[in-house]
Parts: structure tokens; sequence; C-alpha cells
């Protein structure tokens, strides 16, 4: 093989892998993400949960908490904060979440009560058939 042969094919290597590398994570960006695995839900036991305990999840790899509202019954709430993202905790005493960054605090219906959170907690889809917790 000729010198000049193996400079082109080797080239012609470089140039493939370059374009490749940047091709696939442009297609895996645009491409949607609605796979089965993202589909799931998750069920629960209404025992798991008593009135005005409750129980973290991982939903859609995401953390979130179900709580049992006293007198208001269950509700999902995502555990990510929306100021900086930290990951908020349930103060059963004085039935808030609280963010431990910047003290955040929310109400149980994921609404800002006080600190610097923008906006309320996103909420997650919720059912209850009999004695089941339907998430999603």
């Amino acid at each position: 093989m000729k010198r000049r042969n193996f400079l082109k094919a080797l080239m012609g290597v470089f140039g493939t892998v370059s374009v490749a590398s940047f091709a696939y994570p442009l297609i895996r960006y645009l491409a949607p993400s609605g796979s089965a695995a993202d589909q799931k839900k998750i069920v629960l036991s209404k025992q798991e949960i008593p009135i005005g305990g409750s129980k973290v999840i991982v939903f859609h790899e995401r953390p979130a908490i179900v709580i049992n509202r006293p007198d208001k019954g269950f509700i999902v709430l995502s555990k990510v904060c929306t100021h900086l993202g930290c990951l908020v905790e349930y103060a059963k005493d004085r039935n808030v979440l609280v963010c431990p960054c910047h003290a955040g605090t929310f109400d149980l219906e994921g609404n800002v009560i006080s600190g610097p959170p923008p906006k309320p907690l996103p909420k997650l889809p919720l059912r209850v058939e009999g004695e089941q917790i339907i998430i999603g």
C-alpha cells in the first residue's frame, strides 16, 4: 500500500468517527423519548401511607413524594425544588415541605409559602381505586 493511499484511508476513518461522534448525540437529543419504560405506572397500597404520613418514590427517573394529607387525601408532588433543584423534605410536624438549601417552604398542595422558589412544586397524576394508589 502506498503512503498516499494509507493516509487517505486513515483520514476517511477519522472523518467517519468524527461525524458519528457529533451525529449520535444530536439524534438522541432530537428523538422523542416515548419509550415503553417511560410510560410505567406505580401502584401503592393505601395502607403503606397512614394519614399524615408520606412515602418517597421515583417516577420517570425523578424523585417524588406521596403524602396522605389529613382531611384532603393523597397527593403526589415532585421533590425537586423549583429554585435550584435541591430535594425538599416533608416536615410532618409543621405540615410543610422544606428545601434545605435556601429554606424555601411549600404547603401540602405544592404552593410556595416562603423563600426563593419562583413557582410551586409540580403535581404528578394520581388516582385512587379501591385500596390502591395509581401514579402515572
